[in-house]
């Protein structure tokens, strides 16, 4: 795990890799109480930042349209509930 790496220079894989960790220490139940304190808000952070990532992903995805012919007409921005 990298503690002293800041949450928002962590690329998507990375931080959800390092949640995925924190979740299996948790799950053990090997951790000190005050760790698991510490682990838990940093796990509450990349986890909110992966879903900042996620939403930011999802808003520059666009969707093609079909024109009647059935070819491709072009692409309209995906609508993204806020």
């Amino acid at each position: 795990m990298t503690d002293t790496t800041s949450i928002e220079a962590l690329p998507f894989e990375k931080a959800l890799a390092e949640l995925e960790e924190i979740v299996r220490r948790l799950e053990r139940g090997d951790v000190p109480l005050e760790d698991s304190i510490a682990i838990y808000e940093r796990g509450e952070a990349l986890k909110k930042h992966c879903e900042q990532l996620l939403k930011k992903a999802e808003a520059r995805i666009e969707k093609i349209t079909i024109g009647p012919d059935g070819q491709a007409a072009g692409t309209t921005p995906l609508d993204v509930p806020e």
